[in-house]
């Protein structure tokens, strides 16, 4: 087998595994999908009638300068034939309007059926999976990726199809007007095709260069939407123009690579196919000389041979869309069949709501290879227990308590809960029982009441208040118009930083979850607001197991033990006393450098 084969035959087997790929989103639908695909058969095959219809009228009328017989009937003037081509091309535009509706029609289904499941594989990755990428690559990847698949897919095979047996009918015209003929007109057809299957390898890298340019340009689009305070503060106006104009360049010179790859096809083939006709006017009128054919066999040929030739002469544009459309199958099939690196061990079971001790059994984790963040972390928490992780800015504190509901996974040791290994629970059970409070808790557009309800949104009316009287929100809600039904915008904009914080304090309430994390809860706040928000806090750890990130040591001075994290490592644990105790000890220092900086601006 030589390489030329071996490649067509990969392309086919591609073929065959995008359209099977599919199959589950058309299965649904297929009545409709294959009653689009019906209707291009007449469509297609209507295209003879014209050129059909010129032999008899340039034979009898035109020439012969007869009247028109039909059977044993003679008509005085042969107005039926422009009649009846009217009355044809009218069917087949109202088909076309058809075909197209239920085109779309198909196509939307199947691109919502492909977003829904592309959705619902971006809720299982891991939080690893949205530090390596920006907003555009995802919005690009799980929306637009599925736009392009099946609007290239449906219309272009619509086209295809009824090309196909436009192209039947056509060639029947040709050969019954002149076999001669036929046999120079299809030659020169398959000579027009030849050079298509070279453009595939030469497509792909562009469009994958593309998807990163315009997933770019995304990004930049919600970066300055979400920062535009920021935007706007920094006077950075001239730098992002210049960051898009960029952007714009990159685009355009990729946009100017693929036509320069592929929009030599269509030219190529005016060329191949001009010279068809002039061959096929060449000899037809030797043929017409020699009466081998009459003058309106050569009419009907040359008209149908130019039906023919005229969609080929536009194929390359048609040949690009397809490619497009394979390229971003195979993109999204691929994602779809992706696997999430944090999944369910295949005999995991459900975490019970009640649990004794927590243990960190030497611990070791890192985000890239080789680059170790936690080194051989050990610690235990009982139940009830405040523990607290202090230390240096980017020491490995967020990273540990981020550890126990699964955002991330250990590299070795093992994180247990009653000498259960975490990794032993289902995921859904594992997070159902932890709740937690970010620094920048993230709030989604919708109402205050809304937002406190995924807590749990089977939660009575007296549940939600008791929540909300407890995360100290009820005198805020009070103040509203529409209390808590009031609209707070796109990430709670309309909220100020300690109204947020208490809103994910009431949806951690509602919740009532065993196990507490409150990561830096009020570091971004002032004074005022911050003391209100403890208030909160301290309401919410009633009872709780609670893994405090502190960066005001005056915060945690109560916790049962507190553990400092610096590199990655466990460097002193113990409670407050204890630690202070400790000469010369990293806490203690710490301590210290807070309490004079805190009597210096008293």
């Amino acid at each position: 087998m030589n390489i030329n084969t071996l490649k067509e035959k990969l392309n086919h087997q591609r073929f065959v595994k995008n359209y099977s790929r599919m199959w589950p989103y058309v299965k649904p639908i297929w009545f409709r999908a294959l009653l689009s695909m019906l209707i291009c058969i007449p469509i297609g095959s209507l295209d003879a009638i014209i050129a059909l219809a010129l032999k008899p009228y340039m034979d009898v009328v035109m020439v012969g300068n007869q009247n028109f017989s039909f059977g044993n009937t003679t008509f005085d003037s042969p107005f039926f034939i422009p009649v009846g081509i009217v009355l044809f091309t009218s069917m087949q535009g109202g088909l076309k309007y058809i075909s197209a509706y239920l085109t779309t029609w198909v196509g939307t289904k199947i691109s919502q059926g492909l977003k829904r499941d592309l959705f619902s594989k971006l809720l299982t990755f891991q939080t690893s999976f949205y530090d390596k990428r920006n907003s555009g690559d995802v919005v690009f990847q799980f929306n637009n990726m599925a736009d392009t698949c099946c609007s290239g897919l449906l219309d272009n095979l619509s086209v295809f199809v009824q090309r196909i047996f436009s192209s039947i009918s056509l060639v029947c015209v040709l050969f019954y007007n002149s076999w001669q003929l036929a046999i120079i007109a299809v030659i020169v057809l398959g000579c027009a095709f030849a050079p298509v299957a070279k453009l595939r390898k030469k497509m792909k890298e562009v469009f994958e260069k593309s998807v990163v340019a315009d997933s770019a340009i995304i990004t930049e689009y919600n970066e300055v939407f979400a920062g535009n305070k920021t935007v706007t503060a920094y006077n950075l106006q001239n730098k992002e123009k210049a960051k898009f104009d960029n952007i714009l360049r990159n685009i355009f010179n990729l946009r100017i690579k693929m036509t320069q790859r592929t929009q030599w096809l269509s030219p190529m083939m005016h060329v191949i196919v001009s010279v068809g006709i002039a061959a096929a006017i060449g000899y037809g009128s030797h043929l017409i000389m020699t009466k081998t054919i009459t003058a309106g066999n050569f009419v009907s040929f040359i008209t149908a041979l130019i039906l023919l030739y005229t969609p080929v002469k536009s194929l390359g544009n048609n040949f690009n869309a397809v490619q497009m459309s394979f390229f971003a199958i195979e993109g999204v099939f691929k994602t779809l069949e992706s696997k999430p690196e944090i999944v369910n061990r295949p005999n995991a079971f459900e975490m019970p709501n009640e649990h004794k001790v927590i243990k960190f059994n030497n611990v070791s984790f890192e985000y890239v290879p080789n680059v170790p963040v936690l080194k051989n972390i050990s610690f235990e928490v009982h139940k009830g227990e405040t523990f607290a992780f202090v230390g240096n800015s980017g020491g490995g504190k967020t990273t540990t308590v981020n550890l126990l509901p699964r955002f991330y996974d250990i590299k070795e040791g093992s994180i247990t809960i009653d000498g259960t290994d975490i990794r032993d629970f289902t995921l859904e059970s594992l997070r159902n029982n932890i709740a937690v409070v970010f620094q920048d808790n993230f709030l989604f557009s919708g109402t205050i009441r809304e937002n406190i309800m995924l807590g749990d949104e089977n939660a009575t009316q007296e549940q939600l208040e008791k929540a909300v009287r407890m995360a100290y929100l009820d005198e805020f809600i009070a103040t509203l118009k529409d209390g808590l039904d009031t609209v707070i915008g796109e990430r709670g904009v309309l909220l100020s930083g300690g109204q947020k914080q208490r809103v994910a304090i009431a949806r951690a309430f509602l919740k009532n979850a065993p196990i507490i994390i409150l990561d830096e809860a009020t570091s971004a706040l002032d004074n005022k607001a911050e003391a209100i928000v403890q208030k909160a806090i301290d309401n919410l750890m009633q009872d709780k197991t609670v893994f405090v990130i502190a960066h005001r040591l005056s915060t945690v001075q109560n916790a049962d033990k507190i553990a400092v994290i610096n590199e990655g490592q466990l460097v002193e644990l113990g409670s407050h006393e204890e630690l202070m105790n400790i000469e010369n000890g990293q806490y203690k220092t710490l301590y210290e450098m807070q309490f004079k900086k805190q009597e210096a601006s008293a």
